[in-house]
Parts: C-alpha cells; sequence; structure tokens
C-alpha cells in the first residue's frame, strides 16, 4: 500500500468516540471530525488499515479501571495494523510507507492512549510496533498484537519449555487459540490439553492441540492427570489450580486469581512480534479471525456487541477502515 504524501494528511478523521462510561452500545459513537493526533518524537502515524477488539475495550469503556485510565473523551482500539505516513525524529526502525502492526497500549490498563486504533490515524511509539509478516493480510495482523503477546509473556512466566505438558482453559478465544499453538510449535510442549465448547473441539485439533476438551461434559476437576502447566483464559484460577501438577505453574489472565496462580497484565512489545515472525511467515502460527467478521467501519458497535456475548471464535476484526 502506497502512504500518502505528508502534505496529504487531513488534520482532521473519522473515529469512534466516547465521552462518559457506559455499555459501548450506549456510550459509543461516530464523530467525523476528531482532531488526527500529533506525534511525538519518538512516534509514528499511522493510516489505520484494520483494528481488533479485545475484551479490555468494553471493560474500559464500562469503567473497569476508570481510577489509572487516560482522561475522557477516549477514542478505543488497543491493536492496530496500518501503514506509517509520518514518523518521529528520534524514530529509526521505520519510515514512511511501512506496514506496520502493534498493541498500542505499552500497560493496558494504565494510562492507555486516549487515541485508540478504532479511527482512520493512530500515533504509536517504535517499541511497541513492529514490521506486518508479508503473507498476512492487515486483517490477520490486526488480529495478532494484545493475543499473541498475552499468550507468548504468559508462556514464558509459567516456564513452559520442551518436554512440558500444558492445560489451557478456553482454548478458542482471541487469546486461548495462541496459547495453543505457540505451546506446540514455539516452546515445544510435549502434550497440549485445551477446553472449549462442543463445537469448537475440531478447531483446537487443528491449532495443535493433543486433546481437546469439551467443558460443558467434563469437569476439569475430574481430569485424570494433572498438567505441568496450566493456562486460564476465561477466569476460573480456582479450577485451574485444581489441574496443576505438584510444583508446577499456574497463569491467569482474568482475575481473581486462587492461589498458587498468579495474574500478570501484558507488557505491550513490538520486540516480541519481531521474535515470532518467522512462525508467523512460516506457516507455524496462524490468525484466527472469528467467521462472522470482518465488520466494516460502519459496525464497530456491532461488532463489540459480538465480541461482548462471548460466543467469539478467535479474533474479531474492523476492516476496512477507509
Amino acid at each position: 500500500m502506497a502512504a500518502p504524501p505528508s502534505d496529504s494528511i487531513p488534520s482532521v478523521m473519522g473515529a469512534w468516540v466516547y465521552s462518559e462510561y457506559g455499555k459501548t452500545s450506549e456510550v459509543l459513537k461516530f464523530d467525523p471530525s476528531v482532531a488526527v493526533p500529533e506525534i511525538k518524537e519518538d512516534q509514528v502515524l499511522i493510516k489505520v488499515v484494520a483494528a481488533s477488539l479485545n475484551p479490555v475495550d468494553f471493560k474500559r469503556a464500562l469503567g473497569y479501571f476508570k481510577d489509572t485510565d487516560s482522561p475522557l473523551p477516549t477514542v478505543p482500539g488497543y491493536d492496530v495494523a496500518g501503514v506509517v505516513v509520518k514518523v518521529g525524529s528520534q524514530v529509526t526502525k521505520f519510515k514512511v510507507g511501512d506496514e506496520v502492526y502493534g498493541d498500542l497500549n505499552e500497560t493496558a490498563l494504565v494510562n492507555p492512549k486516549r487515541f485508540g486504533s478504532l479511527a482512520q490515524y493512530t500515533a504509536a511509539e517504535e517499541r511497541i510496533l513492529a514490521h506486518k509478516p508479508k503473507n498476512l493480510s492487515f486483517i490477520e495482523a490486526a488480529s495478532l498484537p494484545l493475543a499473541i503477546e498475552t499468550a507468548y509473556e504468559g508462556l514464558e512466566r509459567a516456564e513452559l519449555s520442551a518436554g512440558k505438558s500444558i492445560l489451557v482453559l478456553g482454548g478458542a478465544g482471541g487469546v486461548g487459540t495462541h496459547i495453543i499453538q505457540l505451546a506446540k510449535h514455539v516452546f515445544g510442549a510435549s502434550k497440549v490439553a485445551a477446553t472449549a465448547s462442543t463445537k469448537k473441539l475440531d478447531l483446537l485439533r487443528s491449532l495443535g492441540a493433543d486433546l481437546p476438551i469439551d467443558y460443558t461434559k467434563v469437569n476439569i476437576k475430574d481430569l485424570p492427570e494433572k498438567f505441568d502447566v496450566v493456562y486460564d483464559a476465561v477466569g476460573e484460577s480456582d479450577k485451574a489450580v485444581k489441574a496443576v501438577k505438584e510444583g508446577g505453574k499456574v497463569v491467569t489472565i482474568v482475575g481473581p486469581a486462587t492461589p498458587p496462580a498468579i495474574i500478570f497484565l501484558l507488557t505491550s512489545k513490538g520486540s516480541i512480534l519481531e521474535k515470532l515472525k518467522p512462525y508467523l511467515e512460516g506457516g507455524k502460527v496462524k490468525p484466527v479471525l472469528d467467521p462472522t467478521g470482518p465488520y466494516p467501519f460502519s459496525k464497530v458497535v456491532e461488532a463489540f456487541g459480538y465480541l461482548e456475548s462471548s460466543r467469539a471464535t478467535g479474533k474479531v476484526v474492523v476492516y476496512p477502515i477507509p
């Protein structure tokens, strides 16, 4: 994609905005004349092509962490894929015209950006971005950053390594689909078990799960075997701790955490995406897109409604962003 010359960057843009906390269906509105953000020395300006939604977006809109949030009004959206149209004076890794992707918010819950990815343009620090893998579309790239970085960081914290077994609670969601793939193809787990509902078990198999578990029929506490690592992506650490071996590790991304489970929040880094680039370009790790999408830029409220229903398989993406 060709980037427009910088003199053609408009001063205003279309963006989705909320000015008060509440349900996205009630507070999120399209504004055709939001000021295009100014960039700092360490930032680039991105013409957004695609964005993906994450549960943190609607939890933020509901005011779940308003004590540490940036001031309203807010343009939501953490995940972005697009084209660099302007670079700050200290930027060395990217130039105008580069296709990039990343999770815009280094710390998810502390002072996240007021201008997110659900806009025609957004600004991002060089350190949180990576070059888009050539074999991935903008839709696929936008689906990855927050979910795949969260999956990776959790597996690192759990000290998963070759020959260990892992159980993933919530294997078909945005993060879970990447935990399975990374555990199998990057970390070298000897056995990957994962839970999902009946009709999603084939998906788990296709991603590399050796033991797909139907949570509608099997109670995790009753599993005959225990695992070296349990990664809880759904908020059931009380069950997760029952399935771990003595001395094993339990990580969760949805609190509250039942000891000895540890909860963590992602620190967004472009370096994780660069590290995973060979696996993405080699097809070992694949984006998983919800079949109802992508949702056009005019249907962001509907896209949030679907994500909030907890029925999504993989990631919900907004595209094209004109």
